[in-house]
């Protein structure tokens, strides 16, 4: 841990504590030691690469120590920071919302290629957390209607929070348990990144996964209670030919294909996430006779 009695320089500080940081699996020590001290300075990064000779003040220095000591305990440093990187956004998080993943963007992207552009369409996100999918959507697509729906009352408000700080309209946010909330032949598409890990996997009690909240990530014993639930309604709140798209596990495609088809879904297929996993599956209601 860095000494806090001498006083250390920026360039001195960031050395120090991206040595540290490298015992930790997964990370990136010199670019976490950087996003940390910015956040117990209020600098830029560009400040740090400018000044590095200069001293911290003592204020700043512990900030930054009590920081690194909850990084170095395995707590994500995006709670750490208080927001999140996603698609072309920042993002507010909390602990009470999922980390938004780069995975996840794949099913932005699905929604991009499959859904007209400029028709006012109406479009579901459940479980939105954070807001990720359901903003990234509104800062491309103006045109389209968007309702993010969440069980949890702390994280619609982090995502409301996000709306306005982007000045994205056009979202509505609505409390609700998936589809349970919406009529029959209301919604053009579905989209969502349902929790998929099942309730006993180890996974849970390891790493960034310990900290982020327990019901956005797991779902019954196989992982697909959430995802099984949705499948089951999509059909009678979508509109003829309507779109449902699901991000899932990687190991889950066949399990949520067929959900899907019990469902009565067609034209299903899975596309596969940036590193060749399959992440994405979708299917459409079939269309009028």
């Amino acid at each position: 841990m860095i000494d806090m009695i001498q006083r250390l320089s920026i360039g001195e500080t960031l050395r120090a504590a991206a040595a540290a940081l490298s015992a930790l699996p997964d990370s990136s020590p010199r670019l976490e030691a950087e996003l940390l001290l910015t956040q117990a300075g209020g600098w830029s990064r560009s400040h740090l690469l400018a000044w590095p000779e200069r001293e911290l003040d003592p204020a700043t220095a512990a900030d930054f120590h009590a920081l690194l000591a909850r990084r170095l305990n395995g707590e994500p440093i995006a709670y750490l920071r208080g927001q999140q990187s996603f698609w072309t956004l920042e993002l507010k998080v909390s602990p009470d919302t999922l980390i938004p993943r780069p995975e996840t963007e794949r099913l932005v992207e699905t929604a991009l290629e499959r859904l007209a552009s400029t028709a006012p369409l109406r479009i579901a996100d459940l479980g939105t957390g954070s807001g990720a999918i359901a903003a990234a959507l509104a800062s491309e697509r103006p045109d389209w209607r968007l309702i993010a729906t969440d069980r949890s009352a702390p994280a619609l408000r982090i995502a409301r929070d996000n709306f306005r700080a982007l000045g994205l309209g056009g979202i509505d946010t609505l409390r609700a348990d998936w589809l349970s909330a919406f009529a029959a032949d209301s919604l053009d598409a579905i989209l969502g990144n349902p929790p998929y890990i099942p309730d006993a996997d180890p996974h849970l009690a390891r790493g960034d996964l310990r900290f982020e909240p327990p019901s956005a990530l797991a779902s019954g014993r196989d992982g697909l209670a959430a995802i099984r639930a949705i499948a089951a309604d999509a059909r009678r709140c979508l509109r003829p030919d309507g779109l449902l798209a699901v991000e899932h596990g990687f190991d889950q495609a066949r399990d949520v294909r067929r959900l899907l088809r019990a469902g009565g879904l067609d034209r299903i297929e899975t596309r596969q996430d940036l590193a060749g996993q399959d992440r994405v599956t979708l299917g459409y209601r079939p269309g009028e006779a």
